[in-house]
């Protein structure tokens, strides 16, 4: 969630800033651009009217030379804005859960959280944080404005509580042992500002940890996977980009790692008294960051136009085509293709998504057993690592669709 920008609201160009947002070197180059684009992805909408009628936005990604960065030079941070209407979890997926399970007892050892108290800036609905307290023996703070205190799904168990707010200048007084911040960053335009006011926050406090989970930007210029750039995600990092901005705000990064099929960047630091070396592998990434970004336009109108005609032809021989996964990637495919009929529905097993429109296209948003009255020929799958979980719920379904993944 962007849980700082809009204490940080300024007058800016409609293609600003000029300035890189992390190390403050002149922009210029634009790899990406998509026009007319839903300002969120993920809020919850009754009707394919309102869906259609969402706010929209022009994004345009710049490439910056000196440190890897990539970011939204046309984001509109005015017009955003998190509430409770707001459905961003994961964890109704039994691969994922396995995943925050490993990743919570991973963060519990290494910052050997036990009989300490943990912050997590961006906290959504406050199932990590919980599952972290629980496993390493802790007490928890989670701050974020669209926090829902759904009953089964988050009742109150262990010592964590929730501040319903943005995280800015505020909160600069609280003070945790380990500060979390888990798909959060990417939210933020003012990056560089961001982390300097979680670095004041901890002060000399020499012993503190950060731990920032963000998804991997050179994955994304890797794979040509325009579904994963979408207009609430401004910011974008590689490794290096990530770990370079942490040194040059006063962190020692001490750990850089990608898990979830290389999906995500972990990234464990800890407070310095200045800049500090880059030591780890995955920092030094500028150079391929440059090739990826000089070949990106051209691989990506590839990618898509591959996609286009896939659906179309697929639709126009009279099969049936849904997407599993009704979130940010399924939004982001659906609006930068312009597909309408051609796909017949999105389909998620997060209950709270159910019954609801996808934001700027209005289709619907199913549950697996709808899929029983009108069985699908072809599943595009919007995230690989859940091709073996969707087959084994189309085969409980006994359908035998063929299915592909993005």
């Amino acid at each position: 969630m962007n849980s700082f920008d809009l204490h940080m609201a300024s007058n800016k160009k409609a293609l600003g800033p000029a300035a890189c947002p992390c190390c403050s070197a002149p922009v210029s180059r634009s790899i990406y651009r998509v026009e007319s684009i839903p300002v969120h992805s993920c809020v919850l909408l009754n009707s394919a009217q309102e869906a259609h009628a969402f706010p929209r936005r022009d994004l345009d990604l710049a490439f910056c030379d000196a440190c890897g960065f990539i970011f939204n030079r046309a984001f509109d941070e005015t017009i955003m804005g998190y509430s409770a209407n707001f459905e961003e979890s994961q964890h109704f997926s039994s691969t994922f859960n396995g995943f925050a399970k490993g990743l919570a007892r991973e963060i519990a050892q290494k910052c050997a959280i036990a009989g300490k108290h943990v912050l997590e800036i961006g906290c959504g609905k406050g199932e990590f944080l919980r599952e972290l307290c629980i496993a390493g023996g802790a007490t928890g703070l989670g701050i974020d404005p669209a926090y829902r205190a759904d009953k089964g799904r988050n009742d109150e168990y262990g010592d964590v509580k929730i501040i319903v707010d943005y995280f800015g200048p505020d909160y600069q007084h609280l003070q945790a042992d380990t500060v979390l911040c888990r798909h959060t960053l990417e939210h933020v335009s003012s990056v560089s500002s961001f982390v300097r006011l979680i670095r004041k926050m901890i002060g000399k406090r020499t012993q503190d940890w950060a731990v920032f989970e963000t998804p991997d930007a050179k994955r994304v210029l890797v794979e040509s996977a325009f579904w994963d750039i979408y207009y609430e995600h401004c910011s974008y990092f590689s490794p290096g980009a990530h770990a370079r901005l942490f040194r040059q705000e006063g962190f020692d990064v001490t750990d850089l790692e990608l898990v979830y099929d290389n999906q995500y960047i972990v990234q464990y630091a800890r407070p310095s008294a200045g800049r500090t070396t880059p030591r780890l592998p995955l920092e030094h990434d500028l150079e391929v960051m440059h090739r990826l970004a000089e070949t990106f336009p051209a691989r990506v109108r590839a990618a898509q136009n591959s996609w286009q005609e896939r659906i179309r032809a697929a639709h126009a021989a009279g099969r049936r085509v849904v997407l599993w996964g009704g979130g940010s990637k399924a939004v982001s495919f659906l609006t930068t293709l312009q597909l309408g009929d051609e796909v017949w529905a999105a389909v998620d097993i997060n209950p709270y998504k159910q019954g609801k429109f996808t934001p700027g296209t209005g289709h619907p948003v199913i549950a697996p057993s709808d899929l029983l009255d009108t069985p699908p020929d072809l599943v595009i799958v919007m995230n690989p690592i859940y091709l073996n979980e969707v087959a084994q719920s189309l085969i409980a379904l006994d359908l035998r669709p063929e299915v592909v993944a993005v």
